[in-house]
């Protein structure tokens, strides 16, 4: 018989290694002086073996902003802690985080959200982080980037037709800076 796992055996971060590879991404609202740059920095696990991965290990934010400084401290830490819980090693049951994404971007600013560059809503700076760790998510592999349904691609190509016989000239495709 194999050791039984308890609840704590499985929510043992993994230390942090000498280094770690990264990406940053800019959040810039504009009810902010200031932009937030959120840096997710990965570990490799299971290295040298077919089950070789890539996954989020830490996430540190930056700013010249100090009105954010206590709940960014505060949720970086925590969400550190969850990447750090999800790279388990192999046997251990990991966590999924399309659940802390969706959990970010449910959090709305009671002020009114904001939209971003390129037209995108963002109901609040912490659910534009919960953007920022699925775009790193996809950028990884770890998840899929979604897929628009038929009724959301028709829409789509009613308005870039709309745009294009308004102004005689081609929308913007996807993703492309303005």
């Amino acid at each position: 018989m194999g050791k039984e796992m308890t609840p704590q055996a499985a929510m043992v971060p993994v230390e942090r290694p000498e280094a770690l590879v990264g990406a940053t991404y800019k959040i810039k609202p504009p009810t902010s002086e200031h932009a937030l740059y959120v840096t997710i920095n990965d570990i490799v696990v299971d290295e040298g073996t077919p089950q070789e991965q890539q996954r989020p290990f830490e996430m540190l934010v930056n700013s010249k902003n100090m009105d954010h400084f206590q709940w960014v401290v505060a949720l970086t830490r925590m969400i550190s802690l969850v990447f750090r819980t999800a790279s388990t090693p192999e046997g251990q049951k990991s966590i999924d985080l399309t659940k802390l994404v969706e959990e970010l971007r449910s959090v709305f600013d009671p002020r009114g959200g904001y939209f971003k560059r390129g037209g995108k809503y963002a109901a609040s700076i912490v659910a534009e982080i919960g953007d920022c760790i699925e775009q790193h998510l996809v950028y990884i592999g770890l998840l899929q980037k979604p897929e628009l349904d038929e009724h959301q691609q028709k829409l789509i190509a009613e308005k870039r037709a709309q745009y294009e016989a308004r102004t005689g000239k081609a929308a913007p495709k996807a993703g492309a800076s303005i």
